[in-house]
């Protein structure tokens, strides 16, 4: 399971939010990831603001990118803001990249 779940970090990673040039996983948009028995993956996921101007298009396009993978069957993207996220949720290296640190 932690194979499958080292492929959908990949495949998040190599998605980015348009207005920053930041990966959505590295900047802590990513809750949580569980995958089932049949290949289903479940992710939760937040915005980095409920009027982000991607609201509609970021979670279909991680739906399609995870499901198009051959390991998985399908992808359900939950959005959620709680907690709301912050500048803080990023990894170290997206604060890098941005300057925070």
């Amino acid at each position: 399971m932690i194979d499958l779940e080292n492929k959908v970090v990949e495949i998040l990673k190599s998605i980015y939010d348009p207005e920053i040039p930041v990966d959505i996983y590295e900047l802590g948009l990513i809750y949580e990831v569980k995958i089932n028995a049949e290949g289903h993956v479940d992710i939760d996921m937040t915005l980095t603001s409920p009027n982000c101007p991607v609201a509609e298009s970021l979670p279909k396009e991680v739906e399609d990118k995870v499901a198009a993978a051959q390991e998985f069957n399908s992808a359900k993207v939950n959005i959620v803001f709680e907690p709301p996220w912050d500048k803080d949720m990023m990894s170290e290296e997206a604060k890098l990249e941005l300057g925070f640190l």
